[in-house]
């Protein structure tokens, strides 16, 4: 049976808003990426059918533009063609559950799906406007910090709980730095520091260590003083890129390339705008029936923590074991690469399966406006 499967995958350090990569192109940083998916599997570029890449959200040039860009600085030949998506922070997810479909239909055989932010770049007039005032009346559409401190209320949770689960995410991205954990799936970037000299970035640089409970007492909720949703327990905005080789079991057997996961399940929905966050609850369960596996079948999970409230009541809906989720932090601590999201989280995810010899993995992302992509791996070879 014809199936897609990842071959490599790797990703740039996360690095926060104007830090390290702010002076870099989006076709800058995820080129390195690129790059590196050839390097190690010494494949010839030419042989890639398409590269589909996440786009920066807040790109002020063509999205057609970038892409290409990102291409010709990355060596491939002008025979490769590349195109973007755009859903939101699932958009490179997007990318790899496209890639993976065009791969299982028979169109193509190989093909890279990417992911890059550049969140320092200028943001374009779609995003200064904001929403629609035309929208029927029934769409009291928030932005995703209220979204946020809504589900918060309407699940019960404290303050105190979205703090403590954040301190968890810090705590989880330090050890697994100390362990040396993202060692393999990062590439290092070359970056050139203001005095000139230049500066290798193989780190993310978000984590804090020993970060406490009294810490986040301290910050300024977002909304109002009587809310819960602040800057320590939400993700922050972060630079980085990361890209993800899926070609057919046939094609990868034909080079003699040894698959390491297969792509079981892509699943995509929409859900109540007005609270944006509880599509990832309904994916996770349409993706799981679709494939008859129950939620204690999956031994990693990576769901995306924009809001500490977010992962939460995902727990809480499907019963999923916490200590199977975000192993090595979340967004919270790591950043949140937006565009590069979906690839970044599966590149972890990925590595993390292979270090705990598990089976299968489900990464989710619950996406701006009411939707949800959410993708099943499972482990070749075990």
């Amino acid at each position: 049976m014809r199936e897609a499967v990842i071959v490599e995958s790797v990703r740039t350090s996360m690095i926060r808003k104007n830090g390290y990569f702010s002076k870099l192109r989006p076709d800058e940083i995820v080129s390195v990426a690129l790059k590196e998916i050839i390097k190690r599997t010494s494949i010839p570029a030419e042989l890639v059918d398409d590269i589909i890449m996440g786009c920066p959200s807040k790109l002020s040039e063509p999205a057609v533009e970038f892409v290409r860009l990102a291409l010709l600085n990355s060596s491939f030949p002008n025979s490769v063609p590349s195109t973007t998506v755009e859903r939101q922070c699932g958009s490179s997810q997007q990318a790899i559950h496209f890639a993976a479909q065009a791969i299982i239909s028979g169109d193509m055989d190989i093909i890279i799906a990417a992911g890059v932010e550049a969140s320092t770049s200028p943001t374009t007039k779609c995003n200064k406007e904001g929403f629609n005032t035309n929208l029927p009346r029934e769409h009291t559409l928030r932005h995703q910090e209220r979204a946020a401190e809504l589900i918060a209320d309407i699940w019960g949770l404290s303050r105190v709980q979205l703090d403590e689960y954040a301190i968890e995410s810090h705590e989880k991205a330090i050890r697994a730095i100390k362990q040396k954990r993202f060692e393999r799936e990062i590439v290092p970037v070359k970056v050139e520091l203001p005095a000139g000299e230049a500066k290798i970035i193989q780190k993310d640089e978000g984590p804090r260590n020993n970060i406490t409970s009294k810490e986040l007492k301290q910050i300024k909720p977002t909304i109002n003083e009587n809310t819960k949703i602040h800057g320590g327990n939400s993700s922050f905005l972060s630079d980085g890129s990361a890209a993800i080789l899926i070609m057919s079991n046939t094609k990868a057997k034909e080079l003699g390339l040894k698959p390491r996961f297969r792509i079981v399940n892509r699943t995509v929905v929409g859900s109540d705008p007005n609270i944006i966050f509880t599509g990832l609850i309904i994916a996770t369960n349409k993706a799981l029936a679709k494939v008859g596996l129950k939620i204690n079948d999956i031994d990693v999970f990576e769901i995306s923590e924009v809001y500490a409230s977010v992962p939460l009541i995902w727990l809480q809906e499907t019963g999923a074991d916490p200590n199977k989720l975000n192993l090595n932090g979340g967004a919270i601590a790591l950043g949140h690469p937006l565009s590069a999201n979906g690839a970044r989280l599966l590149t972890t995810l990925i590595h993390e399966l292979e270090r705990k010899g598990g089976r299968y993995g489900l990464l989710g992302i619950g996406e701006g406006y009411g939707m949800a992509n959410v993708t099943i791996i499972e482990k070749l070879d075990r």
